[in-house]
């Protein structure tokens, strides 16, 4: 049972918004539920090395409404160093066009087929950097400079799933053709994350532009990655949404066209999908912060320290060179996964902890998986016996201060979901992220619609990220985010 000194702490918070006068004024539920502008994206696969990249390009197509989709281009890879196969993607397309009336239902945001098929392109059939010079445009290179000298102020998205010597190419030619103030502020509108190193152009992008944004786990070390949390079979919790029978039965089929063109895993579900799911708006996400975490996982800035002579660290054979500069690489997360319970508390925090670089990408893996099994639905359900994702809203700003010592409160009242379903709410401590190293408790149960703080002691502002999950009872049950950033000042 709740103290009375709790209950009236959440009863002024319903009423007031908040208890701390250092809080600035709630913002509206319309501000509060806004989604930004959607993300531009071009894809770079080496798809047909393996079926993974079919299986992304299902997943990418049924979130074009909510990421702009600018490219998809086919390349070579250390896996496939000869040919390039776009007309697979096109496949991929044209299941798509099927299921797309379908899709606009829901959303109708969906692109028409014809618009996607007109975005594949392809890169030279030549493995790594002997695509990379003078006269070796392709089709894809000139895509990615077209689309970077777009009169669109965005960042530009380059998902690599296999080598990245296209873009390789498409950077060689802006360094010989344009000054070097106009290729400084190119390079400046590129976001480049790759799934580890696919041939050995991605090195020599990395040491050629130091200034470029770019995630990447170096060198071939699959093992190490953190885009590997995706698939990997996890002791000690539930693994099922990732398994072959869930995949039958939540995507491949009795889900039309789309769900069909999934093919089985051969070597791992998915590999390339962490590269992007970091730009759907859910309200977790912040691409521009990968530290922040996402569901693409969470990412560093530093120089990792690479042995060039571990072969893991190799690429088709030949080691790669040590880092020369900073990038957004592996990081790690300490996670204690909540528990559900049968009786009394809904949800509570657990107990097992969790520590490595894939724990910041498979703690989010249920819920996108959910969100995955939910849109496929879309394809062949009508509106009303589909899910749709909850609405979390806060009654207070995402990002406030309070003093040292003062309790505060976190309230998300306006939550709602378009489906009428009842939603559950979870508030718990992003400790990684937030300049404040100590475990801040979160008082009374962390499952209810409201909760209550006390501002830790510091001796200097620092910085705590609390993160609100709330997720809808449907089927399958959908999970959405509120992100809100406490300065604690002393």
């Amino acid at each position: 049972m709740k103290t009375p000194s709790l209950v009236s702490r959440i009863v002024a918070l319903a009423a007031l918004g908040f208890a701390s006068p250092l809080i600035v004024p709630a913002v509206s539920a319309a501000q509060a539920s806004s989604v930004p502008a959607p993300q531009r994206l071009i894809v770079l696969s080496d798809i047909e090395a393996d079926p993974d990249d079919t299986q992304s390009f299902v997943r990418l197509l049924l979130y074009s409404d909510v990421v702009d989709i600018r490219g998809l281009v086919a390349t070579t890879s250390v896996w496939k160093k000869t040919s390039v196969a776009p007309e697979s993607i096109r496949a991929v397309i044209r299941a798509y066009a099927r299921v797309h009336p379908n899709l606009l239902k829901h959303d109708e945001k969906y692109p028409r087929p014809e618009t996607l098929l007109a975005l594949v392109k392809q890169g030279r059939a030549e493995y790594g950097m002997a695509a990379v010079g003078e006269g070796k445009d392709s089709e894809g290179s000139d895509w990615i400079v077209r689309e970077l000298e777009a009169n669109d102020e965005r960042p530009l998205w380059i998902a690599v799933w296999g080598g990245a010597n296209t873009l390789a190419q498409a950077l060689h030619r802006l360094r010989a053709t344009r000054p070097p103030a106009e290729v400084d502020r190119l390079v400046g509108k590129l976001r480049v994350h790759t799934i580890s190193d696919q041939d050995d152009s991605g090195p020599w992008i990395r040491k050629t532009f130091p200034k470029l944004f770019y995630i990447v786990s170096p060198g071939g070390d699959y093992g190490a990655a953190t885009w590997i949390g995706i698939n990997t079979v996890v002791p000690g919790i539930d693994n099922s949404t990732i398994s072959n029978r869930w995949l039958a039965e939540h995507v491949q089929q009795g889900h039309g066209p789309l769900g069909a063109v999934y093919p089985d895993v051969a070597w791992g579900m998915e590999g390339d999908t962490p590269s992007w799911l970091a730009l759907i708006p859910n309200g977790l996400n912040e691409p521009e912060r990968p530290n922040w975490g996402s569901w693409g996982g969470r990412y560093e800035l530093y120089r990792p320290e690479i042995s060039v002579a571990d072969p893991r660290t190799f690429v088709g054979g030949v080691a790669i060179d040590p880092e020369t500069r900073p990038i957004w690489t592996n990081a790690v997360d300490d996670y204690i996964p909540p528990v559900t319970g049968e009786y009394g508390r809904a949800h509570r925090a657990g107990e097992k902890t969790f520590r490595d670089a894939k724990v910041t990408l498979w703690r989010w893996r249920d819920d996108f998986q959910n969100d995955f099994a939910a849109r496929m639905d879309w394809t062949t359900r009508p509106v009303t016996e589909a899910n749709h994702p909850p609405v979390p809203v806060l009654t207070h700003p995402d990002a406030f201060t309070v003093r040292s010592g003062e309790g505060f409160g976190l309230d998300a009242h306006g939550s709602s979901d378009p489906d009428g379903d009842s939603l559950s709410y979870f508030w718990f401590q992003y400790r990684e992220e937030g300049a404040f190293p100590g475990a801040v408790k979160i008082d009374g149960a962390e499952n209810s619609v409201s909760a209550w703080v006390t501002a830790p002691k510091v001796e200097k502002p620092e910085t705590i990220h609390f993160i609100l999950r709330v997720t809808d009872k449907g089927a399958p049950p959908l999970s959405r985010y509120k992100r809100i950033v406490v300065t604690v000042i002393p």
